[in-house]
């Protein structure tokens, strides 16, 4: 990811294993990380459980708030794909009790069908 796409607010594909060694004393014993997307510092953590949303605040990114979603709490959820003069396509999740949904961003060259693929297999079920 570059410090561009870091900027602008997009999100790129980490790898699962480095994700579940830093996150190990937060994930329930059998609980298994399935995909993970970072922005800037935060991370986005799709678990095969529920949503983790962390979100590294301050100059140092030392506090850090960690948001547990479970999957029966989102109630809907869209993607909007980049166009042709777009930079990023976007994920948008309502969550129970509340209007406002959670927004993400994603680069041009990350496939949002993927992410939302993933996301409608936990929501789906």
């Amino acid at each position: 990811m570059s410090i561009f796409d870091g900027i602008m607010g997009n999100v790129s594909e980490i790898e699962v294993s480095k994700v579940e060694k830093e996150m190990k004393d937060l994930l329930a014993l059998t609980e298994k990380v399935e995909h993970a997307y970072k922005l800037i510092r935060d991370l986005l953590i799709f678990t095969d459980k529920r949503l983790i949303l962390v979100d590294k605040q301050g100059v140092t990114g030392k506090k850090v708030e960690y948001h547990s979603i479970p999957y029966k709490s989102i109630v809907h959820f869209s993607i909007e794909t980049a166009g042709t003069f777009d930079l990023e396509a976007e994920l948008k999740i309502w969550l129970s009790g509340s209007s406002v949904p959670i927004q993400k961003k994603f680069n041009k060259s990350l496939n949002v069908y993927k992410v939302q693929s993933v996301l409608a297999e936990y929501v789906l079920k």
